[in-house]
Order: C-alpha cells, then sequence, then structure tokens
C-alpha cells in the first residue's frame, strides 16, 4: 500500500502542478466510493459541513472524534490521497492533525475564523510541524475566513486582509491559502497577485466563476464545499415527490452502492 508520506507528496504535487486541482467533497464511504470510481479523479476532499449534517450537527459543531472517525473511514475506503476539513483544529490543531495523521489523512482545511493573525499563523506552524514529526510533510490549504466573516466591511479591506494572512500561512509552511467566497474575476486576481500564482483555493458556488476559468486566473483548487451534499439531497428529494406521485425510480439509476 502507499504510504500516508507518499501520498502527502502525491498530493503536493497537484497542488503545483499547472492544472487546477479540482476537487468533489465527499461526506462518507460511500459518497467517497463513488467520486473515487471516477477516472478523472485525482484526490478526495471531505466536507465538513455535509459530513457533521449527516451526524445531526450544525457546521461547526461536531466532536472531533466523530469527524475524525469518519475521515478515517474515507481514508481506508479509497487508495488516493484525502484531504479533509477539519474545522478550526478543535482548540488544538496541531494534535488535531496528528490524529488525523493516524485515521489516513495526509492534507487538510483549517479555518482561521479570524482569530489574530499572530496566533493564526502560530496555529499553522503547529500543524506543520506535527506533520513533520510523524514523518508527513502534511498537505495544509489554509483557510482564511477574510471574505466569509468579513461583517459587511469594503471589499478591499478582505482582499488586503486574506493577503496578509495568505503570506503568513504560506511563510508557517502552508501548501496553500484557501479564501472561501463568490469571488469575481478582479477580486481574484488580487489575491493572486498578492498570495502567489498557484497558491489561492476557491469554492465553486452558485454565482462564482467556472474551474476553468479560475484556472487561467492562476488558481490552484477549487472544491464545492456542502453544494455536492445538497445536489444529492435534491435529487432525493426530487425522486421522494415523484415516487409520492405515482413515478418510479429513474431509468439509468446506476448500482453504486
Amino acid at each position: 500500500m502507499t504510504s500516508s508520506a507518499d501520498k502527502a507528496r502525491t498530493l503536493a504535487a497537484l497542488y503545483a502542478a499547472p492544472e487546477i486541482l479540482r476537487v468533489v467533497n465527499v461526506w462518507d464511504v460511500v459518497s467517497a466510493q463513488a467520486v473515487a470510481a471516477r477516472p478523472e479523479t485525482t484526490a478526495i476532499a471531505t466536507a465538513g459541513h455535509s459530513i457533521a449534517s449527516s451526524f445531526g450537527y450544525a457546521d461547526g459543531a461536531i466532536p472531533r472524534e466523530t469527524m475524525l472517525d469518519m475521515v478515517g473511514r474515507i481514508a481506508a475506503a479509497v487508495e488516493l490521497p484525502v484531504t479533509a476539513d477539519l474545522d478550526d483544529g478543535y482548540g488544538d490543531a496541531g494534535e488535531t492533525v496528528r490524529l488525523a495523521i493516524a485515521a489516513g489523512v495526509v492534507g487538510a482545511n483549517v479555518e482561521d475564523r479570524l482569530r489574530p493573525l499572530a496566533e493564526a499563523a502560530a496555529n499553522v506552524e503547529a500543524m506543520i510541524r506535527a506533520g513533520e514529526a510523524e514523518g508527513v510533510r502534511f498537505v495544509l490549504n489554509a483557510r482564511t475566513d477574510a471574505f466569509v466573516r468579513s461583517g459587511g466591511r469594503p471589499v478591499q479591506e478582505s482582499i488586503d486582509d486574506a493577503i496578509a494572512r495568505g503570506r503568513a500561512y504560506l511563510d508557517a509552511g502552508a501548501t496553500c491559502v484557501f479564501v472561501p467566497g463568490i469571488l469575481d474575476a478582479d477580486t481574484t486576481s488580487a489575491l493572486v497577485d498578492g498570495i502567489g500564482h498557484g497558491k489561492v483555493s476557491v469554492i465553486g458556488l452558485p454565482g462564482a466563476l467556472t474551474s476553468t476559468e479560475y484556472e487561467a486566473l492562476g488558481v490552484a483548487r477549487i472544491s464545492y464545499g456542502p453544494m455536492t451534499q445538497r445536489v444529492a439531497l435534491t435529487a432525493l428529494q426530487d425522486v421522494a415527490a415523484e415516487i409520492y406521485a405515482g413515478g418510479i425510480i429513474p431509468t439509468g439509476t446506476r448500482a453504486l452502492n
């Protein structure tokens, strides 16, 4: 079997490649296996919001042990490198990374929640050091909430904050900087110019640019967070309505479980 260290190197190379890394977020073993079966899939990314919802928790409120149990099950079920959404690190980001590596995970998103910059950067460094202590160059997609927790401040202030935080996180050892939000071309270009070409990660939300457009702007990675689970749940709710109306399961439904 491929070692965690090897999987981490593979994941880091995917971030560094000229092509944007497209990850289709998953939330349990069967969703991970369904996505991994696609030949285009090069890495598996979990969605913390979706996993929390699956267990009846609000986003960010799921206990660490419950989250790690699920991401560990996902990592054991696929051969591809797995990067996990680990919320804000659960109060001890270094220990959380150590536990995640033990579960088979080789990369993660961890939120700064706009903590003071020095504290947030120290958190990033602790995560990288925890990986090194386990013999894994942990692939951290350090998330800044400069836009999603902006509180209505001017966009330029959020851009400047994201750049300052992103540079600090890269200096602390992060591989990439995740800036969630609906980012237009001008905002994305400013972030790439300020943080670095191939060093910015975005989320594909309704109203955002396409992955191809982000790729052309120098973005390294695009993920979809809870959107993929919402697509699946929409399909489930729609087929339920069809069945209640006297319909049948759609022709062409694949046996993916």
